[in-house]
């Protein structure tokens, strides 16, 4: 049986489902930067079914957030209000079938990629170079070397804030540069891509490729949460940055990477509000210096403590 209690307080809600439910949890750890506070719940669905009806009887008044393995996403420190939902495992399934993929919204990027290039499928290669899951990845319309999540996708099922499943086709995504108009409310859970064939070989020569380019100019294994603002129309954001003598700006214990300096790294220390204030000062001195303003690709979302 399954049945919320609720007296607009979010600790006196249950949920009697097969999910797992935790209060107060923290979530740095969630995260690739490794910092900011906790969630008032964090929920982890066992499958579609659990997640729908988790969501339907789930207060409309507690806020909902989705969470994959927190790649592009900084919490700020006084944590999230409401629910985080996590896709876990039971949301990383992979199924081929020809030239096309349906895949899990919980499965890393870089997953999908090998799998496509063990099954001769190509056109998936840049997501080896894209951190993430694929919940986020359709969210945001997620791209790297040339291409992007839309070159390849044909359609997505997805789960609304009341519970109600979706089918989503190319022309309801609303794709644009790092975006899409999906409704905020939307939780993908899974979705189908297609490719092309190709050899083995040449697939894996690719990928190897985006692997060589990844490790000569990014600062990986550093606790980062992947490039943080978007490159506006005709320039590319670490030049921007770099000419505005912002290469090693350090606040507290947050710093420009010097390998890449579209890159904010935690240096081990750093709260969630060093690294949101670093990114700040960086936005205004690029704008202080060729009159460009930066957008945020990160997503910083959370209480400021």
């Amino acid at each position: 049986m399954v049945g919320p209690v609720c007296q607009n307080n979010i600790s006196d809600f249950s949920y009697q489902g097969r999910g797992k439910l935790d209060y107060d949890a923290p979530l740095a750890k969630l995260t690739w930067f490794r910092t900011g506070g906790k969630a008032d719940m964090l929920f982890t669905p066992k499958d579609e079914k659990d997640l729908s009806e988790f969501l339907k009887i789930l207060p409309r008044e507690f806020p909902v957030l989705a969470l994959g393995i927190g790649s592009n996403m900084l919490i700020r420190d006084g944590g999230i209000e409401g629910v985080v939902i996590r896709l876990g495992k039971n949301f990383s399934n992979i199924t081929l079938d020809e030239n096309s993929i349906i895949v899990g919204s919980g499965t890393p990027d870089i997953s999908v990629a090998r799998a496509a290039m063990e099954a001769g499928i190509a056109g998936f290669e840049f997501l080896r170079g894209v951190p993430g899951t694929i919940g986020g990845a359709l969210k945001m319309n997620a791209g790297a070397y040339g291409s992007e999540v839309k070159d390849i996708f044909k359609s997505a099922i997805a789960i609304d804030r009341s519970g109600n499943s979706h089918i989503l086709k190319y022309d309801d995504m609303g794709f644009s540069y790092r975006h899409t108009e999906v409704p905020d409310d939307y939780i993908f859970v899974s979705a189908t891509f297609e490719g092309r064939s190709d050899r083995r070989d040449q697939i894996e020569r690719r990928m190897n490729e985006i692997v060589d380019a990844r490790e000569e100019s990014q600062p990986l294994r550093t606790r980062t949460g992947g490039s943080t603002f978007k490159n506006p129309e005709g320039h590319s954001a670490w030049k921007l940055v770099d000419g505005a003598g912002c290469r090693g700006l350090k606040i507290g214990g947050a710093t420009v990477s010097e390998k890449h300096c579209n890159f904010l790294i935690n240096e081990g220390e750093a709260s969630a509000q060093d690294i949101e204030e670093l990114g700040e000062e960086v936005r205004r001195r690029v704008m202080n210096n060729c009159g460009i303003k930066l957008e945020w690709e990160i997503k910083r979302i959370g209480r400021r403590s």
